[in-house]
């Protein structure tokens, strides 16, 4: 191989990868790498105002398209504006390459500015940190970090590219990443295991996650549960994993309180866990989450969210979607006669339901047109005009509920919600899906809260074209503060009475549509029923980016 300089070879090896996008910030140390751009026009170079964005918008184009995801930040400060939404990354398992610059390995003991232990600042928030020291290296180290960014379990990687081995040369040869198949199955007495376990139960529960959607396994899973005639409860989960009208979907175990996931849990007397550990609310339960006795089958290709919090009677390392048909066909033929009928009762009695559940839904969104403006009637009229194969960004918190039961989560790889708790990922999140498929309809949804981390992502949004749709709901406040604070009056006997004063954001009242139109994007305020239907309409129909700032609870 020619020699050239490391910061050429590292180029090359992206393109060889196949990388069509950096997306990035740029900084001093990085200009190196950055003005050979030029050399490299099939790698495109995604400018945003501000770190958290930079992250943002890759996380939500890793998402749309599980490919490893190439971002550049800047030295130490770069990259601490952009922690927080690498944590998001991180518990949303986006495989992300983040490659961050710095002066130079000659500078070490010099304390200079903007001098950080890079790699010590990301490794609470990667799967892999570390540097490259030498320019011979630097192709083995990145071929390194794509590949283990997209082993499951997926998530972020850092790579410090110091500026002097980057001008030095290497004779490196480029040749693509290697990645892994992963599609391991347990041994037939592993299988036979579980399914005995599972037989016997008469309120069985599945708990499930993401890696189920990372896994392929939708169609496995759904035939496991009408086999078994278990509800399916999301932990974990931010993708489709299980359509929202399937008859046995029960929800979303609580998010913040493990109260809240263990009257679902208590309940159960055989669990089966899949694609998710157990259990991620912020304030969990200690213990006592599985009722005494229950038999507990753990399934996962992540040898850490086994056991990972309570122990389980059997732990499964393995494909979900290789091992769930084999799983299925073992628990048929352990099913006792009584057992597989009462599996057959609760499924009719869940499609039962849920054909009540649907007729309820679409009366409500009909009448709500004579209520005060809504998200559940935004999300009525919206599921009227929306194409089939949009793809949805759901940052809306406390108004998705409302939304999303009129806009069904059914279809994998066309809704992806918010994950760790970083607010902003709404904006940042769509634009990056709308750059995975540009051919759909992208709409992210936020609130006026969360839009004002990353508000500055639709200056991107403008400068490249990126027609994506962009929904604020507003409601004057942090309102999940609220919901949150009210359930901790609760726990801690306290009674009710005023919010605290910093949850309010309604003064100043923040101009949306002034804000985005200084930025270059469209922008209405809608604040009556009857300004919805039109409002969407011109929306989907306008060429570029376009905002909604939808004026609810107030």
């Amino acid at each position: 191989m020619t020699s050239r300089p490391a910061r050429v070879a590292m180029l090359e090896q992206f393109t060889a990868d196949g990388v069509q996008y950096m997306f990035g910030n740029p900084g001093t140390v990085e200009q190196g790498f950055l003005d050979e751009l030029r050399g490299f026009p099939d790698l495109q170079y995604v400018l945003a105002l501000q770190e958290a964005v930079v992250v943002g918008i890759a996380d939500g184009y890793a998402r749309a398209t599980r490919r490893p995801t190439l971002l550049q930040l800047h030295s130490g400060v770069g990259l601490g504006n952009g922690i927080g939404m690498l944590y998001q990354a991180m518990r949303g398992h986006a495989p992300l390459v983040v490659v961050v610059g710095e002066s130079g390995l000659a500078y070490d003991s010099m304390d200079a500015q903007m001098a950080a232990d890079l790699v010590g600042m990301a490794k609470p928030v990667t799967k892999w940190a570390t540097r490259v020291v030498d320019p011979n290296s630097t192709l083995r180290v990145l071929r390194r970090a794509f590949k283990v960014a997209a082993t499951p379990p997926y998530g972020p990687v850092l790579v410090v590219l110091p500026a002097d081995v980057m001008d030095a040369e290497t004779t490196e040869e480029v040749v693509p990443t290697s990645y892994l198949t992963t599609t391991s199955v347990p041994d037939s007495a592993g299988v036979e295991q579980a399914a005995a376990l599972l037989a016997g139960a008469r309120h069985p529960l599945v708990i499930a996650g993401d890696g189920v959607h990372f896994s392929g396994a939708q169609p496995e899973l759904a035939e496991f549960a009408e086999t078994w005639g278990a509800q399916v409860w999301g932990a974990d989960w931010a993708e489709v994993n299980l359509s929202v009208e399937h008859p046995l979907y029960g929800g979303q175990l609580g998010h913040m309180f493990g109260e809240v996931s263990a009257k679902v849990i208590g309940a159960a007397d055989g669990v089966l866990i899949v694609g998710t550990y157990a259990l991620p609310e912020v304030y969990p339960l200690l213990d006592g989450v599985f009722a005494p006795g229950a038999k507990v089958v753990h399934l996962d290709l992540d040898s850490g969210a086994i056991a990972k919090n309570f122990p389980v009677d059997l732990g499964l390392l393995a494909d979900p979607k290789a091992t769930l048909p084999r799983l299925t066909e073992a628990l048929r033929g352990k099913l006792t006669g009584e057992r597989r009928a009462e599996a057959q009762g609760r499924l009719a009695r869940a499609e039962r339901q849920r054909a009540e559940d649907q007729a309820a839904a679409l009366a409500e969104g009909a009448a709500a047109a004579q209520e005060p403006l809504s998200a559940a009637y935004f999300g009525f009229e919206l599921a009227k005009q929306l194409p089939a194969d949009a793809v949805l960004f759901d940052e809306a918190l406390t108004s998705s509920p409302g939304l999303f039961r009129h806009l069904p989560v059914n279809r994998p790889g066309h809704w992806h919600q918010t994950r760790g708790g970083s607010l902003g990922v709404g904006i940042p999140g769509a634009i990056g899906a709308k750059l995975a498929h540009p051919e759909r309809t992208v709409v992210g949804f936020t609130g006026d809260g969360g839009s004002m981390y990353t508000v500055q992502g639709l200056w991107t949004a403008a400068r490249y074209d990126i027609a994506a749709k962009f929904v604020i709901c507003n409601n004057g406040r942090y309102r999940l503060l609220d919901l949150n604070i009210e359930e901790y009056w609760r726990t801690q006997h306290v009674d009710e009475h005023a919010f605290p004063e910093p949850f309010d954001l309604s003064d100043p009242a923040i101009d949306f549509v002034k804000l985005a139109e200084s930025l270059r994007v469209r922008a209405l305020r809608v604040e009556k029923p009857e300004q919805v239907a039109p409002a969407i309409t011109e929306a989907l129909a306008h060429p570029g980016p376009f905002l909604i700032d939808l004026v609810i609870g107030r």
